[in-house]
Parts: structure tokens; C-alpha cells; sequence
């Protein structure tokens, strides 16, 4: 301790949860964890499964996103249970869908897919958009498009379809036991049917409990998107350097499917 005094062992487990959203050093009651702590974990486990079930209020998401025009869109999964259990539906749309783009492109569509947390999504994606839009002056914007039952990989025939350049898919993050609303971007040069993980960046982890800010996460994104543009590629062939230290995790993987 900082008085010369010996650290206890709880002392010990106090300093370790400070710096970890983990569950450790939970103690125990005879042989079994705390009751509250056991309580803890099932209200952690009910709003990372409610994560999952939930359906997006898209009426509701675009009331928010006005005064932008929004598109709606579904995947090729007819329902939630199949969206789950079949992956590779929700990269694809629904065989009806109508998209026709400009003439002559647009620089940049914002794609908003439920993914993994309609929750992240709800709460995180309009003031998301409203923060990216007051940054992208000079960069010419499609419909944001709203996409149902949808992976990341949806973003490419939507792309491709309105003709731009650069894709942005806002994605509902895998829920876990500490975060059930996180949201995540993932932005893909010259989108189409095909790309591959490496050819996308991410920035991951954007929420308000101890997550990447709204703020923080629209530079990050604005400033690749202009680097995007600016270079023609995303993806590995595309670092994060914004400032001295990097502005956000900033990855070339696709962890949503």
C-alpha cells in the first residue's frame, strides 16, 4: 500500500478489477460464488441475448436519422432465426431488392445493418451518422440505407448498386458479458460481391461504458474515408495514423460475418 503498509489479497483483486471490465476475484459465500455476483452474470447473459433477438425499430431509427433520405432493404434471411443460423443469407440481399444510384456515383453510402445488436444499433447509429455527416463537407453522400437482417458483407452489392466508391457499414457488435451495445464500422473501397475481409478497416468497440466515443469514432472514420479516397484502397494496404497515437482500434478483419 502506499503507506508501507502490505497489500491484502482483496487489496490485490481491488487494484486488477479496476483496470478490467473481466470478472475477477469475485470471492465467495462456502463453496460457491456470491450471490450477487451470480446475479450479475444472468443480467449480463439476458442483455446479451436480448442484444441478439431484438428487432430494430427501423421507423423509429429513421425519424432519428432525419433529415438525410433513407432506404430500406432486407437480406436474403426471412426472419431472425434463420438470420442466426445462416450466416451467409444475411451477406446477400433479398432477391426483390431495387437500388439505382446516380449517374455518376457518390463518393460515400453510409450502410446501417442490425448485425449482432439491434440495441448498439437503436441507441448508437443515428448520433453516429449526425456526427460523420458534419464532418464529410466535399465528400459527396448516397442514401443511408437501412438493412434488415444484415451482415457486414451486405454493404458490397449495396455499394455496388448505388455506384459508390466507398462503403461504410455501421454493424451491431457480437454482444458479450460486459458490453451488449457495442457498434462497429467497417469500410470497404470500391464495394462489390466478393471482397475479402483484408480488404475492409474496422473500428470496433464504439459505446459509452468505457467504449470509443461518437466523437472519436466519426474522426477516425472521416479521416479514412478521405485517405480512402484519397489513396484507392482500404483495408491492409490502409493504416490508422491519425495523430501521434492511434484513434481507434482500427483492424482489417471481418468479426461480424
Amino acid at each position: 500500500m502506499s503507506d508501507g503498509t502490505p497489500a491484502t489479497a482483496a487489496d490485490r483483486w481491488a487494484i486488477l478489477r479496476s483496470a478490467t471490465s473481466a470478472r475477477i476475484g469475485l470471492g465467495r459465500r462456502g463453496d460457491a460464488i456470491p450471490l450477487e455476483a451470480v446475479l450479475d452474470f444472468q443480467l449480463a447473459h439476458a442483455r446479451a441475448r436480448d442484444a441478439v433477438h431484438t428487432t430494430l425499430d427501423v421507423a423509429a431509427l429513421e425519424d432519428a436519422l432525419r433529415p438525410h433520405p433513407v432506404l430500406r432493404v432486407r437480406s436474403a434471411a426471412p426472419d431472425r432465426a434463420t438470420y442466426l443460423r445462416r450466416p451467409d443469407l444475411g451477406r446477400t440481399l433479398d432477391a426483390d431488392t431495387i437500388l439505382d444510384g446516380a449517374e455518376d456515383g457518390v463518393d460515400l453510402v453510409l450502410v446501417v445493418a442490425d448485425g449482432l445488436s439491434a440495441t448498439a444499433v437503436q441507441s448508437q447509429a443515428a448520433p453516429l451518422i449526425h456526427a460523420c455527416l458534419a464532418r464529410l463537407d466535399g465528400i459527396s453522400i448516397g442514401p443511408i440505407v437501412v438493412a434488415s437482417q444484415a451482415r457486414v458483407a451486405i454493404g458490397d452489392p449495396i455499394g455496388e448498386r448505388l455506384g459508390a466508391r466507398l462503403c461504410a457499414v455501421l454493424i451491431g457488435e457480437r454482444p458479450g458479458l460486459s458490453v451488449a451495445d457495442s457498434l462497429g464500422i467497417y469500410l470497404t473501397y470500391g464495394p462489390r460481391p466478393g471482397r475479402r475481409d483484408s480488404e475492409r478497416n474496422c473500428i470496433s468497440n464504439i459505446h459509452t461504458r468505457g467504449g470509443l466515443s461518437i466523437d472519436r469514432a466519426a474522426d477516425t472514420l472521416v479521416w479514412l474515408a478521405r485517405e480512402s479516397l484519397r489513396r484507392r484502397v482500404t483495408g491492409v494496404a490502409l493504416k490508422n495514423s491519425l495523430g501521434a497515437e492511434p484513434a481507434a482500434p482500427v483492424l482489417s478483419t471481418e468479426t461480424e460475418g
